[in-house]
């Protein structure tokens, strides 16, 4: 199976030179994880990911896509082998890579995301995704309260390399914050700019964070993980045992650990 046959050829793309509020537009809307940034003539330059563009909190903001855009750590290529450009991808802790033409014309093509394979392997070799839950998630799971402050709890993700967290109280899962809610909150404070944005003081969790959270018991097979994963466009699901309590989280990466 080849990067060609499962890859996103659809995935928006942005150029070097556009302002980075289009960029932040454009992954919040399109609820993308990472933006790929090329030149006037289509070719690869970097990506922009939502935690770059968490650095922007201006709507009016002049800063330029190529002023905040990053290397990406692997670029795959239309021909590349599948199932190993996928370990590369979890050895780098990537969830999405770019895809352009050849390693000698670096044109864009499109993005390559873990749940790309695991969609194809879905329904090439549903048997590899028999196991529980329990045998594959992480059971030493992040969390944070409702009352923590959304940008002690940006920095804790950056810190850990973590796209979302479960909130707990009382050991009781409550919700789940990710990117993404940080994104469409406008909550975050800036990096690049003054300290303005919608919020005055920052705003606590539980004003942004997502109560309804889909979960699954340690009973449950690693495909009915999958299956929600890929249904729901979710990257993690907490896992509780018979006393609703949290006791692990799966996220897309263990299925694909699993697969590969």
């Amino acid at each position: 199976m080849r990067v060609k046959e499962i890859m996103d050829e659809k995935h928006p793309f942005i150029y070097d030179d556009e302002l980075a509020t289009k960029a932040r537009a454009t992954i919040r809307d399109y609820a993308l994880r990472i933006l790929p940034v090329v030149n006037e003539n289509k070719k690869l330059l970097g990506i922009v990911s939502r935690g770059d563009i968490l650095t922007i909190s201006s709507s009016i903001s002049p800063i330029r896509v190529k002023g905040i855009m990053t290397e990406t750590k692997h670029v795959a290529t239309k021909e590349d082998e599948a199932t190993s450009t996928i370990k590369e991808m979890i050895r780098l802790d990537e969830w999405y890579v770019p895809v352009i033409q050849s390693k000698q014309n670096k044109t864009y093509e499109g993005v390559l995301g873990l749940e790309n394979f695991i969609q194809a392997k879905l329904q090439k070799a549903p048997n590899k995704l028999s196991k529980p839950i329990s045998e594959i998630m992480s059971k030493n799971v992040v969390t944070c309260t409702p009352e923590d402050e959304v940008d002690n709890v940006w920095r804790l993700m950056q810190n850990r390399s973590l796209a979302g967290l479960p909130v707990v109280k009382k050991n009781k899962l409550v919700g789940i914050i990710t990117q993404r809610d940080l994104l469409k909150s406008g909550a975050m404070m800036p990096t690049f700019e003054s300290k303005k944005g919608r919020f005055r003081k920052p705003p606590k969790i539980s004003a942004i964070m997502q109560r309804s959270v889909i979960t699954l018991k340690t009973t449950a097979k690693a495909r009915e993980a999958a299956e929600l994963m890929i249904s729901k466009n979710i990257g993690r699901i907490p896992v509780k045992n018979n006393k609703d309590m949290l006791v692990g989280i799966v996220d897309r990466e263990d299925i694909a650990k699993l697969l590969v």
